[in-house]
């Protein structure tokens, strides 16, 4: 299916690996060009060149860290400025440490907060202007299905990237006129390295607890990104998707 991204600017966090990298592989095939955003420059740039070599496409790598205001600003002004025009914004990132909630102080509480949502928040307040510019635009959030379903030792993640979900809900109302979309994808399961780093060897025993039968990968994160992002997506805004291979149990 023609999504009809060719000719559109996308921002992707995150996208020097796993599902961010999916995710800015799909947008550059479907003809969009793409601002790679990620901490490490080395893998990043790596990502970028191995993404134009595959599509064609034009890529921009940008190495920033979303937890400091600073660089949200210098991401979207940099893209912005380098493509001429801002569409799609693809907020995404790792996520922060696990462990039990009494035992984080106020510094891991910050750091989530700034990781998590206040990325989303200033990322998002930068690209506004420029979607508006543009006639129009999207927004994707990236978040987990543990936002919608809490687990044990993951609080700093489901804290906030519930509040994520709030404030994409809200700015969706608040945008609607100015056709902007505002959306939030909860992953569940995915093969990414953080998988395997909070599993371990478990990790191969996931599957068996999918109904799908099997952990997901990041095209099928980006699949649906990739409707988001497209005209084919845009009577769609303020929803809450899980992409879990159908793990979520409850009706809503």
């Amino acid at each position: 299916m023609e999504l009809g991204l060719k000719g559109k600017v996308a921002i992707v966090g995150g996208s020097s690996q796993g599902i961010g990298y999916g995710i800015a592989r799909l947008l550059a095939g479907e003809g969009a060009s793409v601002a790679l955003v990620a901490r490490r420059k080395e893998l990043l740039d790596l990502a970028a060149k191995k993404i134009s070599s595959e599509t064609g496409a034009e890529v921009f790598a940008i190495p920033a860290d979303i937890r400091k205001a600073d660089d949200c600003t210098r991401i979207v002004e940099g893209a912005a400025a380098h493509f001429g025009r801002l569409d799609i914004l693809v907020n995404n990132d790792g996520a922060p440490p696990l462990g039990l909630l009494m035992e984080f102080d106020d510094k891991a509480w910050d750091q989530a907060m700034q990781r998590n949502l206040m990325s989303v928040v200033r990322l998002s307040r930068a690209a506004v202007p420029h979607m508006k510019a543009a006639g129009g635009g999207r927004i994707v959030n990236i978040t987990a299905l543990s936002a919608l379903q809490p687990m044990p030792k993951f609080g700093l993640s489901v804290a906030t990237w519930a509040a994520v979900i709030g404030y994409a809900k809200t700015l969706s109302l608040e945008l609607a006129a100015d056709q902007i979309t505002v959306n939030t994808i909860c992953p569940g399961r995915i093969a990414t390295g953080r998988l395997a780093t909070v599993f371990g060897q478990e990790a191969e025993e996931l599957a068996k607890q999918v109904p799908l039968g099997r952990i997901g990968q990041p095209e099928d994160i980006a699949g649906l990104v990739g409707l988001l992002a497209s005209d084919k997506g845009g009577y769609i805004t303020g929803a809450t998707f899980h992409v879990d291979g159908g793990r979520r149990a409850n009706l809503l």
